[in-house]
């Protein structure tokens, strides 16, 4: 597996431009290109948050790529993404301008198909079928653009995370209500990512998120542009640079117990690692995470009295209803112009912190 690593200080095209160009030779991608390719990027633009804040992919990257694909005879290029909240064209349409990948037209088509369709798996798979947005089933060769994150509910968030963004809409709630358990949830992620299979994950590490992401975390810039087609070895490789161990993030584990993701066959080729790398800030949902440290015979009552679960600043709250419209379980409101919690079926998903504007919503355990 040759996992591709280059060094970019700062968000400028002729910083970003060559990397991407010395990755792309490095992985032989001309090889795949033909005039006929109907390519699909798929960057995370997981709500709407301007580029310099380290939420969602940043533009330059998209453009580098973009322009590369470009001048090797691709002219059939959309960029198409279902973020956190509603797909329609409304919402899209915001979500693309305060992302800044409005600058990308007319070098590329942003998407404005919001139909999906449904793609089914192999029996295997505890997913007979997922429902995808159709830029993505219908596409010939996928580009996987990701951020690089802590994630509240899942740990990590890089390449395979990044695809859950293929579902469309409300329907990735719909998702977490079908699989609370992060076993069954991480799984579906894997399930999910096999079925889309990107033919190419590009890594914008350049900033990166710490803390509690993937949407309330902190700036920890790596400096780096990551690339690999085997976007499962990625993930393990670059949650080690975060300072994560990749077997205590249960789809990297479940990746590499699949044989999907093979750790010891990563080939590095590019800029050297810097030695002075400094460990991730983890999610609050991690810090308080003791279950480690609680003897087996103990863990059910432990995990319930232990369980984490969202807590409101009212102050930071505008009562704007996000957090309502991405509970798969349907136990937030709006009353009086703010939001309201009830704990009796929460599944901890987190999704409410995700979606907040104002990070107005923090982690609390039970006791």
């Amino acid at each position: 597996m040759i996992q591709t690593i280059y060094l970019v200080n700062e968000y400028t095209e002729d910083l970003i431009y060559p990397a991407i160009c010395k990755s792309m030779d490095a992985l032989a991608i001309h090889k795949d290109m033909r005039p006929d390719l109907k390519v699909v990027i798929k960057p995370n633009l997981v709500m709407a948050k301007k580029p310099d804040f380290p939420a969602t992919t940043h533009p330059l990257v998209v453009k580098c790529v973009t322009r590369w694909l470009k001048e090797h005879g691709i002219n059939n290029i959309t960029l198409a993404e279902s973020s956190g909240g509603l797909y329609t064209a409304e919402h899209m349409k915001n979500v693309y301008r305060t992302c800044g990948m409005d600058i990308l037209e007319p070098d590329l088509s942003l998407n404005m198909d919001f139909s999906a369709k449904t793609v089914h798996c192999p029996e295997t798979f505890s997913n007979h079928s997922f429902h995808i947005i159709t830029p993505i089933a219908e596409a010939d060769y996928i580009i996987n653009i990701c951020k690089l994150k802590t994630h509240a509910m899942t740990g990590y968030s890089g390449g395979i995370k990044n695809l859950f963004g293929t579902i469309p809409g409300l329907e990735k709630p719909q998702m977490h209500y079908r699989w609370p358990d992060l076993e069954d949830f991480s799984r579906m992620l894997l399930e999910l990512a096999q079925t889309v299979n990107p033919d190419l994950t590009i890594i914008d590490a350049i900033d990166a998120m710490e803390g509690n992401g993937p949407t309330g975390g902190t700036s920890h810039p790596l400096h780096m542009l990551l690339a690999a087609k085997d976007f499962y070895t990625q993930d393990y490789f670059a949650a080690t640079l975060m300072g994560l161990s990749p077997m205590d993030i249960v789809m990297i584990r479940q990746a590499v117990e699949a044989g999907l993701a093979t750790p010891d066959d990563i080939n590095l080729t590019g800029d050297k690692i810097p030695d002075n790398l400094t460990p991730f800030e983890v999610p609050d949902t991690k810090k308080l995470d003791f279950s480690a440290k609680i003897p087996a015979f103990l863990l059910p009552i432990a995990k319930k009295l232990m369980k984490s679960y969202p807590q409101l600043d009212r102050e930071l709250c505008i009562g704007c209803g996000k957090c309502a419209e991405s509970c798969p379980a349907g136990v937030i409101a709006i009353k009086k112009k703010k939001a309201r919690f009830r704990k009796k079926g929460c599944i901890s998903c987190f999704c409410c912190q995700e979606m907040c504007p104002m990070k107005a919503i923090s982690v609390k355990k039970a006791l």
